[in-house]
C-alpha cells in the first residue's frame, strides 16, 4: 500500500469527489439509522426495544449488523438483507437456468438485466420482512403496553411497512450509488459502517468492566494496588492479543495468491512481430473475499427469525418448533457461548459449513475458468506445459479448487475461532464475559472490507497519478 501515492491523488478532482461521495453516503446512512418508524413516541419506543434486545441473542446480533438500527427501530431496520437474499436467489438461478447463464455471458447488458431483476425481487422481500418485524414487535416486545402503542389500524400498518420498505430500497440505492460514484463495493461498505459505528459502545463496555472494582482491585506483587478490576483487565488484554493474532492471520490469508505464468505465442504480421512475451494470472486464495461471511450470517439469521414469527403468533402447535429454531440457530451474545448443551454447537457448526459452501459457490461465480481459457486461446496465450482450451480450463479448475479448499477451511476456522475461544475460556478459566462472538464476526467483515477498499483506493490513486511519473 503506497500511502504517498494515495495522499498525492487527493489533489485530483475526480479522486477527491469519489472520497467525498463515499463519506457523505456513510454519514447519510448513519442519520437514517436514527430515523424511527412512525409507530409510537420515538424515545419511549427506543427504551422498550433496547430493554428487550439486551436480553435477546438474535436481537443483539442483528442490532450489530444493522448499526444500531434495531435499537432505534429505524426505517433502515430491514437493511440490506432483502437485497442480499435476492442476490443469492438470482445467482443460484443463473447457474441453474441455461437462459440466465447465457444472459450473464452476454456482457454488460446481460448483467444489467440480471441486476435489475435482483432489485425487483428485493422489493417484495423487503415488504415481507417489514411486516414480520412489526408483527414481532407488536406481539412480543410491546405486548400489553397499550399506553405506548395503540391498537393497529390499516393506515398505521401501511405507513410503517411503507417506511421500512422504502428505507431498505433507499439503502440498496445508496450502496449501488457508492459503488458507481465512490470507491469500493458500496453494499460491503455500508455493512462495514454499521459494524464500526458500534465499536465505541463495545470499547466503552470493556472499559467499564476494567474500572469496575466492585469485585476487588488489582494488586501488583504486593507492592501497590491499582484501581482496576483484575478479571476485567485480563479479559481486555486477552481480547487485544486475540484480535491482533486473528487480524494478522486474516490479512495474510486475504492477501495470499497463486501466480500463474502466461506465455503468449510470437506472431508475425507483415513486417511486424507480436507476442512472445510473458504475463501473469494472479489467483487469490480467497477470491470471494467477505461475501461468504455476509451470506452465511444472513442465511443463519433466517431460521431464528422464522422461529420468532411463529412464537409471536401465540399458536400452541407452533410453540415447540419455534423454540427449537430459536434455540438451535440463535447467535450467541458476547460471553454466552459456554457449550453447556449439544444444541449450542449447532450454530457454530452451521456457520463453519456455510462459510465453506458459500466460498466455493461465490468463487465459481467470480472466477470463470471456461471464460478465462477461451480468452487466453483467442489471444494466443497459454500456460507452459498445458494445452490451450479444455486442458487449460481443467488446470485452472483444479488449481482454484485446491486454493479454495484451503482458503475456505481457513476462513471457516477463523469464523468459529471466537466460539472456540469462549468455550475454552469458560471451561478452563471460568470467564463468561469474554465478548468474542460478535467481535469475531464483526472483525472478519471489517478487516476484509477494509483491505479490499484500500486496495481499490490504491489502484485508483495509481491511475490518477500515472501522468506524474516520468
Amino acid at each position: 500500500m503506497n500511502w504517498k501515492t494515495i495522499i498525492k491523488s487527493l489533489k485530483n478532482r475526480d479522486m477527491a469527489k469519489r472520497l467525498i461521495v463515499l463519506l457523505g453516503i456513510i454519514i447519510a446512512y448513519r442519520f437514517l439509522a436514527h430515523v424511527p418508524v412512525p409507530l409510537a413516541k420515538p424515545t419511549q419506543l427506543k427504551e422498550v426495544v433496547s430493554g428487550v434486545i439486551g436480553g435477546s441473542d438474535l436481537g443483539g446480533f442483528l442490532n450489530l449488523l444493522s448499526g444500531g438500527a434495531l435499537t432505534s427501530f429505524s426505517i433502515v431496520l430491514v437493511g440490506l438483507s432483502p437485497f442480499i437474499t435476492s442476490s443469492i436467489i438470482t445467482q443460484l438461478l443463473t447457474k441453474a437456468v441455461p437462459k440466465l447463464e447465457e444472459l450473464h455471458k452476454d456482457g454488460e447488458s446481460g448483467r444489467r438485466k440480471i441486476n435489475q431483476w435482483t432489485r425487483m425481487i428485493s422489493v417484495p422481500l423487503a415488504i415481507i420482512q417489514s411486516i414480520a418485524f412489526i408483527y414481532i414487535l407488536r406481539q412480543t416486545v410491546l405486548a400489553g403496553n397499550t399506553t405506548l402503542l395503540a391498537d393497529a389500524t390499516i393506515t398505521s400498518w401501511i405507513v410503517a411497512v411503507a417506511a421500512m420498505t422504502a428505507g431498505s430500497i433507499l439503502l440498496m440505492w445508496l450502496g449501488e450509488l457508492m459503488t458507481e460514484q465512490g470507491v469500493g463495493n458500496g453494499i460491503s461498505l455500508i455493512i462495514f459502517a454499521g459494524i464500526v459505528s458500534q465499536l465505541p459502545q463495545m470499547i466503552g463496555t470493556i472499559g467499564s468492566s476494567i474500572v469496575d472494582t466492585s469485585a476487588g482491585k488489582l494488586n501488583v506483587f504486593g507492592w501497590f494496588t491499582l484501581p482496576v478490576s483484575p478479571s476485567g483487565l485480563g479479559v481486555a488484554v486477552g481480547l487485544l492479543i486475540a484480535s491482533i493474532i486473528v487480524l494478522y492471520i486474516l490479512v495474510k490469508v486475504n492477501e495470499a495468491q497463486r501466480i500463474i505464468t502466461i506465455d503468449y505465442a510470437k506472431r508475425v504480421h507483415g513486417n511486424s512481430a507480436y507476442g512472445g512475451i510473458k504475463s501473469i494470472l494472479p489467483v487469490k486464495l480467497i477470491a470471494a473475499n467477505v461475501i461468504p461471511i455476509i451470506f452465511a450470517v444472513a442465511f443463519l439469521s433466517l431460521p431464528a427469525f422464522v422461529g420468532q414469527i411463529l412464537k409471536a403468533t401465540g399458536n400452541a402447535s407452533y410453540l415447540a418448533l419455534a423454540n427449537n429454531l430459536i434455540l438451535w440457530f440463535q447467535s450467541p451474545n458476547p460471553g454466552s457461548f459456554t457449550g453447556a448443551s449439544a444444541q449450542a454447537f449447532i450454530y457454530p457448526a452451521m456457520y463453519f459449513i456455510l462459510v465453506i459452501l458459500f466460498t466455493y459457490f461465490y468463487t465459481g461465480i467470480v472466477f470463470n475458468s471456461n471464460e478465462i481459457a477461451e480468452n487466453l486461446q483467442k489471444q494466443g496465450g497459454f500456460i507452459e506445459g498445458i494445452r490451450p482450451g479444455i486442458q487449460t480450463e481443467k488446470y485452472l479448475n483444479r488449481t482454484v479448487n485446491r486454493l479454495t479448499l484451503f482458503g475456505s477451511l481457513t476462513l471457516g476456522i477463523i469464523a468459529v475461532l471466537p466460539f472456540i475461544g469462549e468455550y475454552l475460556m469458560y471451561n478452563i478459566a471460568g470467564i463468561t464475559d469474554s465478548k468474542l462472538s460478535i467481535g469475531g464476526t464483526g472483525l472478519l467483515i471489517v478487516v476484509s472490507v477494509a483491505l479490499e477498499s484500500l486496495r481499490q483506493i490504491n489502484s485508483r490513486a495509481l491511475m490518477v497519478t500515472y501522468d506524474d511519473y516520468k
